[in-house]
Formats: C-alpha cells, structure tokens, sequence
C-alpha cells in the first residue's frame, strides 16, 4: 500500500513538473487545435445556456480552457491549454495547471472559461507569471442557475467561471490553486 501511494506520489511530480514547462512555444498546429476546441466550447456553452453569450459580450476578454485533464490517487495532477479571446479574436494562449493531495482517486475531464469582467481583472493576468485562481481577482463559479441571474447590476465581481462538460470519476471538483500561465508562441 505505501509502495503504491508512493509510486502515485511520484507519478504526479513527475506530470506537474512535466507539465509546468510553461514557456514551450506553440507550434501552428497546436493553436490551430487549441482555437478550433475553443470554437467547439463556446458554442456548445451558448447553445446550453444563452446567457453566457451575453455574458461574453460583456466581458473585457474570456480564457477558455476546453479540456482540462485530472488524475489521482492521494496525489493529484490536472493540465490543460486553452487560448484567451478578446472581441472573437485570440490574443494569447494558456495552460492550466494544477496539483493536489488529499482523500482523491480518478480521472475526470472538465473544460471551464474565465470571463474577465474589469481591465483590473485582465491586466493581473497580463502581468503575473502564472495567474493563480484563489489568489488576485474575485473569482465568482456559476452555474446555470446563477448564469439566468445576472443583470448589468449583479455584475460586480472581476472574474466569472463557468464548469463544463465534467466527465469521469473523481472525488470534488474545484478550480481552487490552479496556475494559469502564458505559453509563448
């Protein structure tokens, strides 16, 4: 048993680190991938739920990370890139990373998008090496419920989250001590 958590232990070191490279440039088609998910996510969320449509349109830039990837077992790991739009256009490119440990064991995939709602909010993600959720802007995670809410006047946080397209099977699920870090391209 210790054999295995340590095994599991070091698994997940060797993908964070693995994937905490985040300076790798993005080739052509990898961001040709990377918009064409986006694309795919974005209107699958406005198809689901109209209002993030609006939401978007008022929003100064969203980051949309189509699939995020997360295993564990006590230690865990997740990853993803995603691309950040402003006005339609991409404008940069990003990866999600994050570790755990803890009472965990499975697989899941999620994707999520960020909307930044104030210039505050998108400069600290311009300006920081690795934007970490849970430290900077307000975070604010909706879901369909709350999404059907918001007026122009219950719009007061900096940044707002939408999880989607959860799939597989791992205990809790949270945004909580995720980086978010540029990649060159």
């Amino acid at each position: 048993m210790l054999n295995t958590r340590l095994g599991a232990g070091l698994l997940a070191v060797v993908l964070v680190i693995g994937l905490t490279t985040t300076r790798r440039p993005a080739n052509a088609a990898s961001a040709a991938e990377i918009n064409r998910n986006v694309d795919k996510a974005l209107q699958g969320l406005y198809a689901k739920d109209p209002k993030a449509k609006d939401l978007t349109a008022r929003a100064k830039a969203v980051l949309v990370f189509p699939s995020i990837y997360k295993a564990g077992f006590m230690f865990g790991a997740q990853y993803g890139d995603g691309a950040l739009r402003q006005h339609g256009k991409t404008i940069g490119y990003y990866n999600s990373v994050a570790a755990s440990y803890g009472l965990q064991a499975g697989i899941q995939s999620f994707g999520y998008i960020l909307f930044f709602m104030t210039d505050s909010a998108l400069a600290y993600l311009d300006k920081t090496e690795g934007f970490e959720i849970g430290v900077g802007p307000s975070i604010v995670i909706l879901d369909t419920g709350m999404a059907k809410a918001l007026t122009t006047t219950t719009l007061q946080s900096d940044v707002y989250a939408f999880i989607f397209d959860q799939r597989g099977l791992m205990a809790g699920m949270g945004l909580q001590g995720s980086k978010i870090s540029r990649i060159d391209r």
